[in-house]
């Protein structure tokens, strides 16, 4: 019997990674300054007594720039500041204090294990709090604890889940870090696993101390640097074996970055793989959300893939996707695998597999210490249910990406139909019909009279200039009840998108 709180009913599971976004309606200009060490465009401070309107709306404008910097910063606008700032309906709760009640409930029933101390913030997820926490019967030994909400993926049903949970509590392998304990409610999740002291592969590329707060390790470190080839060329063939042998065994992961993986004894170990299994969303999902090829399990590892193999030979994430220009470095062999994943064309017509990768040059001559064959033994009953959790996350992406790829195609329509070069258009076009329409008004109206005795055979000098009238006619009558219809629709379709669950929050 699970220790953890059922959810409240109707409960709403938000996408955390879902971007924020707010427009300034009225500012107080102060002076600039540095939030986590990343320089603001903050405006400065306004003169006493201007009120003038122009001033006031360039402060104003000023202000929205600062504004739209930390919603745009993947680390600053999934901090828990921000979100409660720009969202405090749904980001008012105490998450930490949360999590130590659900901890205290089961230490209460499993006493050998005592707290050690809180890890604040060491994580960007707002609903995951970290312990550092000790076996009383192995004094000194240290292992982590997290609790974690449940997320808007989770398709699994919860007897599925606990099966899948214990068959990864039973794992053994060189490239997937071991879990030793969980336990699963319909709300929440509490893991523990062994703690690291050197941190992630994050922390060993930026250079900073493990236990600090994230926005302070990785918002603008000082130190931060690319790994020698040799390293990228082991640490990224590891990697691949770990990626490689959760696709063979049917497990869906999703959620590689360089804080997820670990490197223990010069063997890199992937961490969280049950975040597929608990649905929490991914760390990079706004990134492939907008790009419709990354549309299943497999794709979205090696996309992640990419992100880390730039940051693992630059010292630094991407700053954005696709990337056609990279920076000088001498390992060409480097710079083709990432073109290969992260390049316009690879994001448009389809990237390498895993196993592709593998053969790849860069990675096919690693030698690796483990070098027997490796697998995962899925019960068939379990395989089955992961199979058809995989494909109702993938078709929750690929229904947020048509849902997107709509938006911005209205957002376009909108846009052009406003610009000042289509009202120059319209504007000519209009002018050139009412000329016609003149022209052949007095054109009638100056021609001679006929007589009746003597029919005059029709003319066909007059023809070109009615069939250009009337064309000009029917393109405007068209032209403008096209206008209305697409306006009318764009309205509808608007209505619809702001109802979506990805963009309710931000119209």
């Amino acid at each position: 019997m699970s220790f953890l709180e059922k959810p409240s009913p109707g409960r709403l599971l938000l996408d955390d990674t879902v971007p924020l976004t707010a427009v300034i309606e009225a500012s107080q200009n102060l002076q600039s300054h540095t939030v986590c060490g990343i320089s603001l465009p903050l405006p400065p401070k306004k003169l006493i007594g201007n009120m003038d309107r122009e001033f006031i709306a360039e402060r104003q404008r000023g202000l929205q720039t600062y504004l739209d910097s930390i919603t745009q910063h993947p680390l600053l606008s999934s901090s828990m500041f921000v979100k409660k700032f720009l969202d405090p309906n749904n980001y008012s709760a105490n998450y930490t204090e949360i999590a130590l009640q659900q901890v205290s409930m089961f230490f209460r029933s499993d006493p050998k294990w005592e707290v050690q101390e809180p890890l604040r913030d060491v994580g960007w997820r707002i609903r995951k709090q970290y312990f550092l926490i000790k076996n009383k019967e192995q004094p000194k030994e240290r292992y982590l604890l997290s609790w974690v909400d449940l997320g808007p993926d989770k398709f699994l049903s919860d007897k599925d889940l606990q099966s899948a949970m214990k068959l990864l509590t039973s794992l053994s392998t060189p490239y997937l870090c071991p879990l030793l304990f969980s336990s699963t409610s319909e709300s929440s999740a509490l893991l523990i696993r062994p703690f690291n002291e050197r941190g992630s592969l994050r922390d060993h590329i930026c250079k900073v101390k493990p236990r600090e707060s994230y926005l302070k390790k990785y918002c603008n470190p000082k130190k931060s640097q690319g790994l020698e080839l040799q390293h990228i060329k082991l640490y990224g063939r590891q990697i691949l074996e770990g990626l490689k042998l959760l696709h063979d065994g049917g497990v869906f992961f999703g959620h590689l970055h360089a804080s997820n993986v670990i490197v223990d004894d010069g063997v890199c170990r992937l961490m969280d793989v049950e975040n597929g299994m608990l649905g929490v969303p991914s760390a990079l999902r706004p990134a492939f959300t907008q790009l419709r090829k990354i549309n299943s399990t497999e794709s979205i590892d090696v996309f992640c893939f990419g992100h880390l193999l730039y940051e693992m030979t630059y010292g630094r994430p991407p700053d954005s996707v696709p990337i056609d220009q990279y920076p000088a470095v001498p390992y060409t062999a480097v710079v083709s695998v990432l073109q290969s994943i992260l390049s316009t064309e690879a994001c448009k017509s389809g990237m390498p597999t895993v196993s592709e990768l593998m053969q790849t040059p860069l990675f096919s001559d690693v030698h690796l210490q483990h070098s027997e064959k490796l697998q995962i033994k899925v019960p068939s009953r379990l395989k089955e249910a992961l199979k058809t959790a995989k494909e109702s996350l993938e078709k929750r992406l690929q229904e947020e990406q048509r849902v997107l790829h709509q938006h911005r195609r209205l957002t376009r329509a909108q846009s052009h139909h406003g610009s000042e070069e289509e009202k120059k258009r319209r504007k000519i076009l209009a002018r050139k019909v009412g000329n016609a329409v003149v022209h052949t008004q007095s054109s009638g109206a100056s021609s001679p009279p006929t007589c009746p005795s003597s029919p005059t055979p029709p003319s066909t000098t007059g023809t070109p200039v009615c069939l250009s009238v009337s064309l000009s006619l029917c393109l405007s009558v068209c032209l403008s009840v096209c206008l209305s219809v697409c306006l009318s629709l764009f309205g509808k379709v608007s209505d619809r998108l702001c109802s979506s669950p990805l963009l309710a929050r931000t119209c």
